[in-house]
């Protein structure tokens, strides 16, 4: 369980970084954006690999037994938050609504993950990760971020559904050898 509690404060760790303003911006003058990017990507991988390798490791220690419909739900509602994830990096009309596609993409993730899942690992790892992303939503918020203002073809946004459900589908099939879990065995 160290492994996952390290990955979780590593990658949260990190992510916290831009609401420091003041440190992010000596960071950024002291090393220039190309290197400041660089090392938040690197240290966010090494948060994420450890987080993975944490999860499979974690023995399962039962807390509370999910509802039957949690999975369920979270087969239904998960590719809502890959289209969220996909709108955070596409252009598309999501933005007129929230500046946060992807905090909400992680906050649906967590919370449906909760849903299904009922050990101290789930918790630890869904449930600080979906409170990070509703701090940070609030914290970019006081920082000034605000939602889109500028229209687009809706064909912006079905190219953003295409990939939020290319990259679940592509997950799906992948789930039980990154995370040790088959999700289509529901039974």
């Amino acid at each position: 369980m160290l492994i996952l509690i390290l990955g979780i404060l590593v990658f949260v760790g990190i992510h916290l970084l831009p609401t420091f303003s003041a440190l992010r911006g000596r960071l950024l003058a002291q090393w220039g954006e190309k290197k400041y990017k660089g090392l938040f990507s690197v240290v966010s991988f090494i948060g994420l690999l450890l987080i993975i390798v944490g999860m499979v490791k974690a023995p399962f220690v039962h807390l509370w037994l999910p509802p039957f419909w949690g999975k369920y739900l979270a087969l239904l509602l998960m590719p809502f938050s890959f289209m969220l994830f996909a709108a955070a990096n596409m252009p598309s009309n999501i933005k007129r609504f929230t500046p946060h596609p992807m905090l909400w993409g992680v906050t649906l993730w967590a919370a449906l993950h909760l849903s299904a899942n009922g050990d101290v690992a789930s918790l630890l790892l869904f449930g600080s990760l979906g409170a990070f992303a509703l701090f940070d939503i609030v914290s970019a918020n006081r920082r000034g971020a605000t939602e889109s203002t500028e229209a687009l073809p809706l064909s912006k946004d079905a190219m953003v559904v295409g990939a939020g459900l290319l990259a679940y589908g592509v997950l799906l099939f992948l789930h039980p050898y990154l995370f040790g879990v088959p999700v289509l065995s529901l039974g």
